[in-house]
């Protein structure tokens, strides 16, 4: 969707501009005096910490208070969002500013992914079994134990399951039923197509069909192994022989690479090219030249803060910070996806000490001012 149009809209409800101006330097001094004048605390006599949702700049937009893990529709006039881990699936409208329940109609016991298929219907990704949530080992096991199911694009009938495992989330194509995912100990990866099979259109459901084996940890090269986890993420747009993947901790150390999976050849090449980074990659952008990467400043931390970068498919290790969050203490920027025409970005804030992919609302980037 243009940016003038999403502009538009959200400007006609007055308490949510989309790229509201920063306040003038006038009212900045004025307010400071005030805030002398009534003896106010600071936040850091206060003992609080500043929030970067604070001090957004012009392109970023908050949108939702709460949630995680958005996925655009591919109209870009909506998006899903998870409102919490192991919880129910939501649809925000970017026109109106409401929030649609996906998942409130049928029995489940949470969703961990949530993605739209080409077709229109969702994908999601969710604990097959009952499990004590204040249990962290327990979550953790939901988490790898989950199931893939498509849920109707009405969000008025149960999902089908395809009956596959999936550990994290699954990469899923944007033109096409095709779908990628991380099973196992998080060791191997796997490919496969949705497709509809019934004998009438009311008994038509989906199935997965040429599943196919891809990727195992085996096949990375001597010296940029993984210790064992490898995750997908997105098919290239224009090039779906061309998959993002995450491989963990390479021989044993901190370091976590992004690579790129060609599907025909085998061929594995690494696009971050650190020796001492976090590069978790995320969402790809349509032209298929970039890929978002979650990435820290921080050396030699297993699982640091992170903020969301933007890094180049060619394999030149070319990249550009896209967010800050990690400037404020405590914070981070990450869980990326770029919406079908390339000018914008959903991401999530989160915070230390937090269970992975945790989210505190969903904000909305401005990548391009040119007007389409």
């Amino acid at each position: 969707m243009p940016y003038h149009t999403v502009k538009a809209r959200l400007m006609n409800r007055p308490h949510r501009k989309l790229f509201s101006s920063r306040l003038d330097s006038f009212s900045g001094v004025t307010a400071l005096i005030l805030l002398a004048m009534l003896g106010m605390k600071t936040l850091s006599q206060a003992g609080e910490l500043p929030d970067p949702a604070d001090h957004l700049p012009p392109n970023i937009q908050r949108l939702t208070w709460f949630g995680e893990r958005a996925d655009w529709r591919h109209d870009g006039e909506r998006f899903v969002f998870l409102n919490r881990a192991y919880g129910d699936v939501y649809e925000y409208d970017l026109k109106t500013g409401r929030i649609l329940p996906c998942t409130d109609h049928f029995k489940h016991h949470g969703f961990v992914r949530a993605h739209y298929l080409a077709n229109g219907d969702l994908l999601l990704s969710g604990p097959q079994t009952t499990f004590d949530r204040t249990d962290p080992k327990a979550r953790q096991q939901a988490r790898d134990a989950s199931e893939l199911l498509v849920l109707d694009k009405s969000f008025t009938k149960p999902p089908v399951a395809l009956g596959i495992q999936c550990n994290e989330g699954p990469a899923v194509s944007r033109k096409s039923m095709k779908i990628a995912w991380t099973h196992g100990h998080q060791d191997h990866i796997s490919t496969g197509e949705i497709v509809m099979e019934g004998a009438s259109p009311e008994l038509m459901k989906p199935v997965l069909k040429n599943r196919q084996l891809v990727l195992k940890t085996q096949d990375f090269p001597e010296g940029e192994r993984p210790r064992q986890w490898i995750e997908t993420q997105n098919f290239v747009p224009g090039n779906e022989n061309l998959l993002t993947v995450t491989a963990y901790e390479i021989q044993n150390t901190t370091n976590t690479e992004t690579y790129l999976l060609d599907l025909n050849s085998g061929k594995l090449t690494n696009l971050s090219q650190t020796a001492d980074r976090y590069e978790e990659c995320e969402g790809v952008f349509p032209d298929g030249r970039w890929t978002l990467v979650e990435s820290s400043e921080f050396l030699n931390v297993r699982w640091p803060l992170v903020d969301l970068y933007k890094l180049a498919l060619d394999g030149s290790g070319t990249r550009q910070r896209l967010t800050h969050f990690t400037d404020f203490k405590g914070w981070k920027g990450a869980e990326g996806v770029v919406s079908d025409d390339g000018r914008f970005l959903l991401f999530q804030n989160g915070k230390s000490g937090q269970e992975s992919g945790v989210g505190f609302g969903i904000f909305l980037m401005k990548l391009d001012d040119q007007p389409r």
